[in-house]
């Protein structure tokens, strides 16, 4: 029988943990949490006024190689390792994950992208999300730590599971991408949600990946992606920061 909005919702189908947890993760990677991604393009600006990436089938295709073999497995799997480093109480392996992961960005744009993400994170999730616990894991990163390792350090204080975090996080990037690309094709809102239909496997399987590699592991081979960050740096008209 479908439940009508008129009937009572069964207590207890969303335990208290599940609902605080999911409450959290819905906010903090929203659109609406302001860590001002949407002034970031990750490289996408300069692909479109390339031709690299004019419709929905060709930015899926360009999105789905970002995702699985460059910057979605590897800010990935160092949200996994700095999540568990956080949730061991592992200072020391904190910091060698955040300085790491710093070190791993290819441009100077994707640099400020992912490292003011990463301190507006930090911020707001102090002033309004504090955690017991929280402040001595961010000073042990020893400097702001980028956006995948501030997302996986607070998601571990407060407790929520890894599994759903990973997932939303690549949800909330991939979307992210996928607005900043909608702008500059443009497209429109229905083929916007096509390609994000079109990559839900994809990030499925790489958050999969990304919670059984190690940093060994670790490595891109997205070339054209990389070059695209670099020459954003000279684009003559830009709309965004990267």
């Amino acid at each position: 029988m479908l439940m009508t909005t008129n009937e009572p919702v069964e207590a207890g189908c969303l335990a208290a943990h599940e609902a605080a947890a999911l409450y959290r993760l819905m906010t903090w990677l929203s659109p609406a949490f302001p860590v001002g991604g949407f002034s970031y393009s990750s490289g996408i600006e300069w692909a479109v006024e390339a031709g690299d990436i004019t419709d929905v089938a060709t930015l899926a295709g360009w999105l789905d190689v970002m995702l699985g073999d460059g910057a979605g497995f590897c800010d990935a799997t160092f949200l996994v390792h700095a999540y568990r480093a956080a949730e061991a109480g592992d200072e020391a392996a904190l910091h060698d994950i955040a300085e790491l992961a710093a070190a791993f960005v290819p441009s100077r744009e994707r640099q400020l992208e992912t490292s003011s993400q990463g301190r507006a994170f930090i911020d707001i999730a102090r002033a309004a999300w504090n955690a017991e616990g929280l402040d001595v894991m961010v000073a042990s990163c020893g400097a702001p730590p980028v956006y995948p390792v501030a997302v996986g350090l607070v998601a571990a204080m407060h407790g929520v599971p890894l599994a759903p975090t990973l997932h939303a996080f690549l949800h909330a990037v991939v979307s992210n991408w996928i607005s900043a690309a909608s702008r500059l094709v443009p497209l429109g809102q229905t083929d916007s949600q096509r390609v994000l239909v079109m990559l839900e496997a994809a990030v499925a399987a790489t958050a999969n990946r990304a919670l059984n590699a190690t940093l060994d592991e670790l490595g891109s081979a997205t070339f054209r992606a990389d070059l695209a960050s670099l020459r954003h740096e000279t684009q003559y008209t830009r709309l965004f920061r990267s």
